[in-house]
């Protein structure tokens, strides 16, 4: 599933709506208008920020990553890694959480 926010027309976040993984969210393709830009928490370089866009991950898994502040809207930074690479810190919300490449590759940024 993936997880985005629902913006009302006045807007204010009114929560979180799920999608079929294969559904485009807003209907249009997106563009990036950076080629540099990072697209997913993987391609962010340590001290680097994005704003997270969506979770795309099962239910459970993206339900504890929002509980922990992985939520569509937040500014997420990259910290440092472990020696391998795997797993990487990630700040949100004054918090440092370590997320191994494959969750992490699966948060996707604006």
């Amino acid at each position: 599933m993936v997880y985005t926010k629902k913006r009302k027309n006045s807007g204010q976040w009114s929560g979180f709506v799920h999608f079929a993984s294969g559904q485009n969210v807003s209907g249009a393709k997106r563009h990036n208008s950076s080629k540099n830009k990072a697209k997913n928490l993987t391609e962010l370089k340590p001290g680097e920020a994005g704003v997270l866009e969506k979770l795309d991950l099962p239910d459970d898994d993206a339900q504890r990553l929002m509980e922990m502040g992985f939520i569509p809207g937040h500014s997420v930074t990259r910290g440092l890694s472990a020696p391998g690479g795997d797993p990487r810190v990630f700040r949100v919300d004054g918090t440092e959480v370590a997320l191994r490449r494959e969750t992490a590759r699966r948060l996707l940024l604006k």
